[in-house]
């Protein structure tokens, strides 16, 4: 297991109905990512997905609500397809990441610079769902084996 944070003392733990409440509401919120429920196929109660479709990336956080203990166990996953790897790289951890896209651009003196054009730090995504889950009195559990 790995990058377990635990709430604030005094915060009260709320229900497993109400923690999932919780993490579908940030859909609205203006995050780059998707909450939804879980599949029986993912072993998950709620999976949290981002496509960085520029870049072949796909993100993935499978979370698995323990009630009982007032944890999530959370699984981060990572697809990346490119024309070097024809079948694409499967990674799993906590490892934070950061995707980049650059451009080069002719300068005002008529020089090439290169430009950052995109920019995603995998932290835009673990933050929000991580601080959901402590803001209601949960522990974030990371692992990297089994949910």
């Amino acid at each position: 297991m790995a990058g377990t944070r635990y709430p604030d003392s005094g915060v009260a733990p709320l229900p497993a109905v109400e923690v999932s409440a919780a993490l579908l509401a940030l859909n609205g919120l203006d995050v780059p990512f998707v909450v939804r429920d879980g599949t029986p196929k993912e072993r998950a109660d709620l999976v949290a997905e981002c496509q960085l479709r520029g870049l072949g990336v796909t993100l993935k956080t499978r979370m698995r609500l323990v009630p009982a203990k007032h944890e999530v166990r959370a699984l981060e996953e990572r697809w990346e397809s490119s024309p070097e790897h024809s079948r694409g790289q499967y990674s799993r951890g906590q490892g934070p990441a950061v995707y980049r896209q650059w451009e080069y651009k002719r300068g005002p003196e008529g020089r090439r610079h290169k430009i950052e054009t995109f920019r995603f730090d995998t932290r835009e995504m673990k933050d929000p769902l991580r601080n959901a889950f402590l803001d209601v009195g949960w522990t974030w559990r990371g692992v990297l084996i089994r949910l």
